[in-house]
């Protein structure tokens, strides 16, 4: 009798691939776990192809809501984009396919579980750092990264053995999405030189071809999570794949980046993101109207810091737990409307508001009802200034070299005529 291996079965190529190999090299029966997450597919299509391919059992697990609530909405609590860039949609779907991984195969009482992950990529990392946490002693295999083959040659490999996949040598593009963003490598984007073709977007219109006219949303958050959309309330996957239908079709959301890789590599990815693109700018225009000045300054580094720890597949840390216990002290008041204007390829905020606010009008306007007192400027500066003139007085002036002589440069006397 041979024993289990619960594969992460996209029903790409490398995944309808290793159902067979697996078979052939390990003498496994294969599992296939597709984990729902968004991807907006035939799930149903997709069991029958694993088992046509070769796997025992095809199961689908439905983990959009879990996704939103404990992955996305934490993540976008916490401002997370990776280089400024990346929204980490794909970084942010390996967890929690990694705990339902190992669930599954204790489930099934299977010995090891398997990923379609190359040797030199960051989701390999993620899935078995993961893993190893949460179960250490799963087996983990990963057929992609042992088989050798080029992609070229897996996909003639598909080929031989009659395995239909989305890829071929024409169109060699590895993609994964889910209701975070798409991600697009491969074939010519390999090249950085290279305009991304217009073939490889899928949920964004290009700008030339987006509406003439702009068009507006309306953004509502409670405690630093969207519950509202134009006034509507909606669930955390409505809202989302609503703001991706809609800014989508603005050609809001594309994002190519030259991004460094966990492995100690550069990469060119694609990516489309339209409703997180849309939320990350909500959410930190409203931050932005009810945390102080030092909050936001300090939310900006632990910004960096938990987007890097999902990049990096360090989920399950208790750094995380620490990060994520200050983000949500962050957001108690971070309640409010946010309105943004979307128009040929790009999303602006236009409008804020909150019962929160820290923005005072009565302190901000030079107009009428101007509340400000502007007599107590001049003290304000003197002490403000104090260390500065203390400083120059003592250290800097007269100096030949140093920062004075570079930013204040003598004057060269002027010769007089006649």
């Amino acid at each position: 009798m041979s024993d289990k291996v619960v594969l992460a079965y996209s029903g790409g190529l490398d995944t309808s691939v290793a159902i067979r190999w697996l078979k052939e090299k390990y003498n496994l029966d294969v599992i296939a776990l597709t984990i729902d997450v968004g991807n907006e597919r035939d799930f149903s299509a997709i069991q029958q192809k694993a088992l046509k391919v070769g796997a025992v059992k095809a199961l689908v697990a439905d983990a959009k809501e879990l996704f939103v609530n404990h992955f996305i909405f934490p993540a976008l609590q916490a401002d997370a984009i990776y280089e400024g860039q990346y929204p980490l949609a794909t970084a942010l779907s390996r967890p929690l396919m990694a705990k339902l991984l190992a669930d599954t195969a204790v489930e099934e009482g299977a010995s090891a579980v398997a990923h379609g992950c190359t040797g030199k990529g960051n989701d390999q990392v993620r899935f078995e750092v993961s893993i190893s946490a949460l179960s250490p002693t799963l087996k983990i295999i990963a057929p992609a990264r042992e088989w050798g083959m080029t992609r070229e040659q897996t996909i003639e490999y598909a080929q031989r053995y009659d395995i239909t996949v989305p890829a071929t040598t024409s169109s060699p593009y590895s993609i994964d999405e889910n209701l975070w963003g798409r991600s697009i490598e491969c074939g010519v984007l390999e090249d950085p030189w290279v305009e991304s073709p217009e073939e490889v977007f899928a949920w964004t219109t290009s700008a030339s071809e987006a509406p003439d006219i702009p068009e507006y949303v309306e953004i509502g958050f409670d405690k630093g999570i969207p519950v509202t959309f134009n006034g509507h309330k909606l669930d955390g996957v409505s809202l989302i794949q609503r703001l991706n239908e809609l800014a989508g079709r603005h050609g809001v959301g594309r994002i190519d980046h030259l991004e460094n890789r966990l492995v100690g590599i550069k990469s060119r990815e694609i990516y489309e993101a339209p409703a997180a693109i849309v939320l990350l700018q909500a959410h930190q225009a409203l931050e932005a109207m009810t945390l102080s000045k030092d909050q936001l300054r300090f939310k900006q580094k632990v910004a960096q810091e938990y987007a890097d720890l999902i990049y990096n597949g360090l989920w399950f840390t208790s750094l995380h737990q620490d990060l994520a216990a200050y983000v949500k002290s962050s957001q108690c008041y971070i309640t409010g409307t946010v309105r943004l204007k979307l128009f040929k390829g790009s999303s602006s905020v236009v409008g804020r508001k909150s019962p929160k606010s820290l923005y005072n009008y009565g302190l901000a306007t030079y107009d009428k009802g101007d509340e400000f007192d502007q007599s107590a400027s001049p003290g304000f500066i003197h002490i403000w200034g104090l260390p500065v003139r203390t400083q120059v007085q003592v250290q800097l002036l007269g100096k030949a070299e140093g920062p004075l002589s570079i930013m204040i440069p003598k004057r060269k006397k002027q010769r007089r005529k006649g």
